[in-house]
């Protein structure tokens, strides 16, 4: 017997493809709405990693990586008083860093990274941290999130939006993406986010994350987003 075909897929039409991606993403009205609440609730908010400069600050990024700001800052309080400069972390013994970071958690490979940033920095960047994207992506450990965090904190510049593990749960949950990688999330933030609001923006989320809008249990009585939000996570 002759096998059945199976029914060709109906393509679908250009304009409800439009349409469809209109749909998915959000109403300029609500962004904006979101964003005022933001800025009522975290007028200050900026980042709380401790530094005094670009470079400590792009070694504190690095030792946050699954671990919290409030510990990554009893960390380095001695750490950047022992290595004041790129060289001093360059040229390291790479045994006593190790020991000296071990409470930020994965000390190992944090320590290459931290030593291999530093190297870069002192001899291709002339002790400065680059000022740009493209120059950032190319030191040891440093991906798009830590560079964002130093070029818009550190220097002022929007180079994008720092997407950390609350700003992933949070853009799910206020239905700013329903991507979950990463760099897909920070993409379609991109495009919804004014860019005059991109570094204030991930700060205010970031805060927000950590004070209300938790993992395990979100403090929605105490959400001023709470009536933009339909998340499934809700508690109220």
């Amino acid at each position: 017997m002759a096998r059945k075909r199976k029914p060709a897929k109906k393509a679908v039409p250009r304009k409800a493809r439009r349409a469809r991606a209109k749909a998915a993403r959000p109403e300029p009205k609500r962004v904006a709405a979101i964003l005022a609440k933001l800025d009522e609730a975290y007028p200050a908010a900026e980042c709380e990693l401790k530094h005094e400069n670009a470079f400590q600050l792009l070694i504190s990024t690095i030792l946050s990586a699954q671990c919290t700001d409030v510990r990554v800052n009893q960390v380095t309080q001695a750490l950047y008083k022992k290595y004041p400069s790129p060289q001093a972390f360059a040229y390291a013994n790479p045994r006593e860093l190790e020991q000296e970071i071990r409470p930020t958690g994965f000390f190992r490979n944090k320590t290459k990274s931290v030593m291999g940033a530093s190297k870069a920095i002192a001899e291709k960047f002339a002790g400065q941290v680059p000022r740009t994207m493209e120059e950032m992506l190319t030191l040891p450990g440093v991906a798009r999130k830590t560079a964002n965090v130093v070029l818009g904190t550190a220097y002022g510049i929007p180079s994008g939006i720092v997407v950390d593990t609350h700003v992933l749960r949070l853009a799910k949950r206020l239905d700013l993406s329903r991507n979950t990688d990463p760099k897909n999330v920070e993409q379609d933030l991109l495009k919804t986010i004014p860019q005059e609001k991109w570094i204030k923006f991930s700060h205010q989320l970031i805060w927000h994350g950590r004070r209300v809008c938790q993992a395990r249990k979100p403090r929605c009585v105490e959400c001023n987003l709470e009536r933009l939000c339909y998340s499934k996570d809700k508690t109220v």
